[in-house]
């Protein structure tokens, strides 16, 4: 039987330069990998059927061979797959549907064949190594800058990133007590509500522009995949933003009310103005933030 740090150490040796566990390091999909019951008894030098595989995952071997299709050409690099669908399966293959399994609720199919770099026919269209380290003194340096550009708009304090145990990533969220401070410093008269609300949203839109210069610098190599993924944060953080003048414009309009209305309901008011937005940006943000990745990535 492995000890953990013998799985560990086996399961780093395979994956450390694939595309997909750079998305899944330092997340909790990270221990998972290196946790599974079935990494206790596998012989490394033996294949597997889909069925026992299936089992180890608690999935059905339909299911299974669901996901295995349309990455056949990344999943079976270097492992046995013979021509009447009797599917074998090594250990290598195993970590790389294993990791696909952990981000099929992430990114979904569409997402991991475009990190991956397979076309609609299941070709690789492009080969993808990323290393987990890199001994680039120069491009360790850029990433440090974006990391400190990344930190900088963390200490604005309008956002929270937390790790989604659910769904084994980090989860931006807007931090409402800040905007709870925020909307009781404004202006009980609507039209300076909505001014100091673009003042700031034209701000933030100006931190997302300074850090999509920063990405520009990173566009090359084996850091285009990193790139992506920030450019699709950069992305939401102008539909959220966006979405909260909308909401604060429309709660303005259909909430006009009379000086001693608003004096004897202001906590109410703002309470109720909170709720607003929040519901808004949540009944919006799916929607908007599909419409722009798919003009992104010119769908």
């Amino acid at each position: 039987m492995l000890k953990l740090n013998d799985a560990k150490e086996m399961v780093l040796g395979i994956v450390q330069h694939d595309p997909l566990f750079v998305v899944i390091q330092n997340t909790p999909s990270e221990e998972i990998l290196y946790n599974d019951g079935y990494l206790a008894h596998i012989e490394e030098a033996n294949n597997y059927s889909t069925s026992e595989v299936a089992g180890w995952f608690e999935i059905t071997d339909t299911m299974l061979r669901y996901y295995i299709k349309p990455f056949e050409q990344y999943i079976f690099d270097n492992a046995t797959k013979s021509p009447n669908t009797n599917i074998r399966l090594n250990l290598p293959a195993i970590l790389r549907l294993r990791m696909i399994l952990l981000l099929k609720d992430e990114l979904r199919v569409k997402g991991l064949k475009l990190l991956l770099g397979i076309d609609d026919n299941g070709q690789l269209i492009k080969h993808q190594i990323t290393a987990t380290t890199m001994a680039d003194d120069d491009l360790a340096n850029k990433v440090d800058v974006l990391g400190n550009v990344l930190q900088q708009m963390i200490q604005t304090g309008l956002f929270n990133i937390l790790p989604n145990e659910e769904r084994g990533a980090l989860q931006v969220t807007i931090n409402q007590d800040f905007l709870t401070q925020k909307i009781q410093l404004v202006s009980s008269e609507s039209n300076l509500q909505v001014e100091e609300i673009q003042k700031e949203t034209a701000e933030l839109k100006q931190e997302n522009e300074n850090l999509q210069m920063q990405i520009s610098e990173l566009q090359e190599g084996s850091v285009k995949d990193i790139v992506q993924k920030i450019r699709e944060r950069h992305i939401e953080n102008e539909i959220v933003s966006t979405l909260r003048t909308e909401a604060l414009q429309l709660f303005s309009i259909d909430n006009k009310a009379g000086y001693f209305r608003k004096f004897f309901r202001s906590a109410q008011i703002e309470m109720e103005k909170e709720q607003f937005v929040l519901s808004y940006i949540s009944m919006h943000l799916e929607e908007r933030l599909e419409v722009a990745l798919n003009n992104y990535y010119g769908e």
